[in-house]
C-alpha cells in the first residue's frame, strides 16, 4: 500500500481539534520575576491607575491595549533595514501608495503628480481623527456625528471641536439573549430617526469596525451597506474607522453566507466601496507599532460636499506632522507597514488570530466568568455588572477599577476598565455621575505575541478573583473624577 492510500484511513489534519500556530518564534525575551508585594507597592504609588504601572514589572499578560503592541514578522523586521529616511518622497511612500490602493481601493490614494490631496499620513490614528474633526468643527456649532460606537479618544476628538458624539449601538449588543454574530452593527432605525430630524446638523456619519466600544463586536456587510444607503440618501458622507478592518472581514466571510467563497481582500474592498472616507490607526490591523492614515475617496460625497476641506487637512498635516509623503512616520515605519498590510489579509493568520481570542473567551465562559458572547475579534470583554452580581458592589462603585487593580497586583496581568469610569462623566457642580450604556473590563490580546498558555494563566487569575468577588472592595476617586478622558489620568484608593 502506498502512502497516499494509507493516509485515507486516518482522521484528516483539518479535523483535529488543536492545530499548530501558523508561525514560529524567531526571538524571545525573558521576563524578570516580580512578587505581588513588589507590584502592590508600585501600584499604590501610582494611585491604582494601571496605565502608570511599569510594563517591565508585568509578569503575566499585558491586555491594556492591542494598539501598537503587535509582534512584527521577520519580513517586517527585514523591511526596517530598507527604510529611506529622505525628508520628501522616500521610496516607501510609493510602495505604500500601491498597497493602500490594492487594499482599500484605487480612489483612496491619488498619485503625487495629480496634485489633489486625498491621502494623509499620521503617526497614529488619533491625529487622523483630530485633523478631520478640526476641519469639520470650523463649519459651525451644534453639529452631531453619529456612530455605531465612538471609542473614548474618538469621542474626545469630536467633542473638543464642539461637535456632539452620539452612539447608536445595536439592540443586540445589550440583549443578553441575542446570539447575533454582528452585535457591532449600527441601529439603523435610530439612524433614520436622527437623520430625519437633524440631518442639517450632521456633517458625516461614522462607523467603527470592529466596534471597540461595543465589546469588540463586528459589523455585518449588510449593515454597512444599509447605513451607507441611508446616509447617502441625504447626500451626506459616510466614513469608516477601519482600525480592525481585516478582523471584521473575517467575521463577514465566516457568518455571511454570500461571502463564504470570497477572499478576505475581496471582502475588504467591498466594505470600502460603500464609504467616502477612512480613518485608521495602523497600530492594529496594520500590524505595526506606529502609523495612521486619513483617506478620502475621489468623487465621493465628502469631496462633493466639502471640496475645500482636503486642503485644510493638508495644511494641518504639514504643520502638525510633516511633509505629506511621510506625515509623522519614519521611512522604516512605512516599510514595515507595507509588509503588515500584506500579512493582515492572509487567511491563515486571521484564522489563528480570531480563533485564539475565541478560545480565550470560551475558557472564561467555561469557568462561569461573564464575558460578552459571541467573542469579538481582538479582545474579550468582561461584563462588570454580571461579575459582581450578588455582591454589595454596585455599578456606580467602579468595580472595574477594583478588579483591574487586584488582577495586576496579585497575579501580574494588566487589563483595562472600559465602563462606568472610562466612558462615564462627573459634573462637579451638581455632583451627578452620568453612566454609559456599557460596563466592561477589556482584555485586548496583542497580535502574534502570546501563546495559549499565557492566556489560560490569566483566566485562572480572573477565576480566583471571581470566586472571591464579595471580598473585592470599592474604590474612591482621589483625583480626576471630573476630568475628560479621566481613566488615563485619575488616581484611586480602596475604601475600607
Amino acid at each position: 500500500m502506498n502512502l497516499s492510500s494509507l493516509i485515507k484511513s486516518f482522521k484528516e489534519e483539518k479535523k483535529l481539534k488543536i492545530s499548530p500556530r501558523p508561525y514560529i518564534n524567531h526571538s524571545v525575551e525573558f521576563k524578570k520575576s516580580y512578587s505581588s508585594v513588589e507590584r502592590v507597592k508600585i501600584l499604590e504609588k501610582v494611585g491604582l491607575n494601571v496605565f502608570f504601572f511599569p510594563a517591565e514589572m508585568i509578569t503575566g499578560c499585558d491586555f491594556l491595549s492591542d494598539s501598537g503592541t503587535t509582534t512584527m514578522t521577520n519580513k517586517q523586521w527585514a523591511a526596517l533595514h530598507l527604510g529611506d529616511e529622505s525628508y520628501g518622497s522616500n521610496r516607501g511612500y510609493f510602495q505604500l501608495i500601491e498597497i493602500i490602493r490594492k487594499t482599500f481601493g484605487e480612489e483612496f490614494f491619488n498619485s503625487p503628480e495629480k496634485g489633489l490631496p486625498n491621502a494623509f499620513l499620521f503617526h497614529q490614528g488619533r491625529p487622523c481623527e483630530d485633523a478631520l474633526f478640526t476641519a469639520l468643527g470650523r463649519l459651525g456649532t451644534g453639529q452631531i456625528i453619529p456612530s455605531n460606537g465612538h471609542f473614548d479618544t474618538t469621542a474626545a476628538n469630536i467633542e473638543i471641536n464642539k461637535i456632539k458624539a452620539v452612539n447608536l449601538f445595536s439592540k443586540e449588543l445589550t440583549d443578553e439573549k441575542s446570539t447575533s454574530h454582528f452585535k457591532g452593527n449600527m441601529d439603523t432605525v435610530k439612524l433614520k430617526k436622527l437623520l430625519k430630524t437633524n440631518n442639517q446638523k450632521i456633517p458625516l456619519v461614522y462607523m467603527t469596525i470592529t466596534n471597540n466600544t461595543g465589546g469588540g463586536q463586528p459589523a455585518s456587510l449588510a449593515n454597512i451597506c444599509e447605513v451607507a444607503e441611508i446616509v447617502h440618501s441625504y447626500n451626506l458622507p459616510f466614513f469608516i474607522d477601519a482600525c480592525r478592518f481585516a478582523e471584521n472581514a473575517w467575521f463577514i466571510k465566516t457568518y455571511e453566507k454570500e461571502f463564504k467563497n470570497k477572499t478576505i481582500l475581496e471582502i475588504v474592498q467591498r466594505i470600502f466601496s460603500y464609504c467616502d472616507g477612512i480613518t485608521i490607526s495602523f497600530k492594529k490591523d496594520g500590524l505595526v507599532n506606529m502609523g495612521g492614515g486619513l483617506f478620502i475617496k475621489n468623487n465621493g460625497f465628502f469631496m462633493k460636499k466639502y471640496p475645500h476641506l482636503p486642503e485644510a487637512i493638508l495644511d494641518y498635516q504639514i504643520v502638525k506632522e510633516g511633509h505629506p509623503t511621510y506625515g509623522g512616520m519614519s521611512g522604516r515605519d512605512i516599510m514595515a507597514l507595507v509588509e503588515g498590510l500584506k500579512t493582515v489579509v492572509n487567511e491563515d493568520y486571521l484564522k489563528y488570530r480570531i480563533s485564539q481570542v475565541a478560545r480565550f473567551g470560551q475558557v472564561m465562559l467555561d469557568n462561569n466568568i461573564p464575558v460578552i458572547n459571541p467573542i469579538g475579534g481582538h479582545a474579550v470583554y468582561l461584563d462588570i455588572n454580571k461579575f459582581f452580581k450578588g455582591t454589595k458592589m454596585k455599578p456606580e462603585d467602579f468595580g472595574g477599577i477594583s478588579l483591574t487593580a487586584l488582577l495586576l497586583s496579585l497575579y501580574g496581568h494588566r487589563a483595562c476598565e472600559l465602563g462606568y469610569f472610562a466612558f462615564g462623566s462627573y459634573n462637579k457642580k451638581t455632583g451627578v455621575e452620568t453612566h454609559p450604556d456599557v460596563n466592561f473590563v477589556r482584555f485586548a490580546v496583542p497580535r502574534l505575541r502570546y501563546e495559549d498558555q499565557d492566556l489560560m494563566a490569566s483566566v485562572e487569575a480572573v477565576k480566583a478573583l471571581h470566586d472571591n468577588r464579595d471580598l473585592i472592595p470599592k474604590v474612591k476617586v482621589v483625583y480626576g473624577r471630573e476630568l475628560t478622558l479621566r481613566h488615563f489620568k485619575s488616581r484611586f484608593t480602596f475604601e475600607k
